[in-house]
């Protein structure tokens, strides 16, 4: 009976091992999918920050018109009824990026242009101040605009995907679920990611922005049209945060107030990656999305904020120039 026991007793502690140990790649590989969209959002604010050194509060509520720019796109534009409801989702967030680009060039073009690049030079505070209270306004005016054009129902870009996975394993008796939605949302980030790296990195576009960037002066002197390269980087920014906006709804609903909770997510990515580095911005939301599903082993959902900020405030005490902190001090 004794050795019987035992058997069982052995048995059980070897299932609860192996179901830990599945809980864990499992809040890990939850972790890398969320946090590759996250990733994309953070890019979007650090490329508007790196370029121009506008702190944007209003990025969240792009977002959100993100959002609903790919939902109206695949429900009411006929993206659904050409591409199916499987394929359509994605067809129609990728469509929501240049929609919102151009929106993001003519709020640049008639607001935000006021207050930012080569006008701040008779601003005091380089119209910091400014910035700051513009773009808070934009964003109470694009929110309590969404309330009154698409009302408080909740919404979502939703597909048979979304309800599926693909199963990793089984190995050594356990399994992966990877969902089918949040996966191809991961590819599709990591794509812009890189397609983003390459614009920035090899095209006389991307010159163009980084010399804006590194010094708008010594720019304007070599030919190059600062306020354009500015009006160009906020439309980028943008369009890249309201893609990342279509990639969440897929597995999230949202509302014309949902801007509001991710905005700080953008935050503390942007910090967290370095202060104008749009790979570190990336990195940082990575980090976000991992911390965010991770403590789900061993807290509950309503602190995972609270467990994602008390990790940001140990890296930037031990590194408060960020993962990508050296990129920064050329900029």
């Amino acid at each position: 009976m004794g050795r019987r026991r035992d058997a069982r007793l052995g048995l059980k502690q070897g299932n609860a091992v192996t179901a830990l140990v599945e809980g864990i790649f499992q809040a890990l590989v939850a972790g890398l999918l969320i946090g590759a969209i996250y990733g994309i959002m953070c890019v979007g604010l650090g490329l508007i920050f790196g370029v121009m050194r506008v702190i944007n509060f209003a990025q969240g509520d792009f977002m959100m018109l993100g959002m609903y720019a790919a939902f109206y796109c695949f429900t009411a534009f006929g993206v659904g009824a050409v591409f199916g409801t499987t394929w359509g989702p994605f067809v129609s967030i990728l469509a929501a990026g240049p929609i919102l680009a151009l929106v993001g060039y003519v709020v640049h073009r008639l607001l935000i242009s006021r207050v930012s690049g080569t006008r701040t030079a008779s601003l005091e505070g380089e119209g910091h101040h400014a910035q700051l209270v513009l773009t808070l306004g934009i964003a109470l005016v694009l929110q309590n605009g969404g309330l009154m054009a698409f009302g408080s129902v909740l919404a979502s870009i939703r597909t048979p995907l979304s309800s599926s996975a693909w199963e990793l394993g089984p190995f050594l008796d356990m399994s992966v679920f990877v969902n089918k939605a949040r996966g191809i949302d991961a590819l599709m980030a990591v794509a812009i990611m890189a397609g983003l790296a390459l614009l920035i990195s090899r095209s006389r576009l991307g010159k163009q922005l980084r010399a804006a960037a590194d010094n708008s002066v010594a720019a304007t002197y070599m030919g190059i049209d600062v306020d354009r390269a500015h009006r160009i980087a906020f439309a980028l920014g943008t369009g890249i945060t309201a893609i990342a906006g279509g990639l969440l709804a897929t597995n999230y609903p949202f509302h014309p107030f949902v801007g509001v909770d991710y905005v700080i997510v953008m935050y503390a990515g942007v910090v967290l990656g370095g202060m104008g580095s749009i790979v570190g911005a990336f990195w940082g939301g990575m980090t976000i999305g991992l911390v965010q599903q991770m403590s789900t082993l061993i807290l509950p959902t309503q602190l995972q904020n609270a467990a994602i900020f008390v990790v940001f405030l140990l890296i930037v005490f031990f590194r408060p120039q960020g993962f990508f902190g050296r990129n920064v001090e050329r900029t």
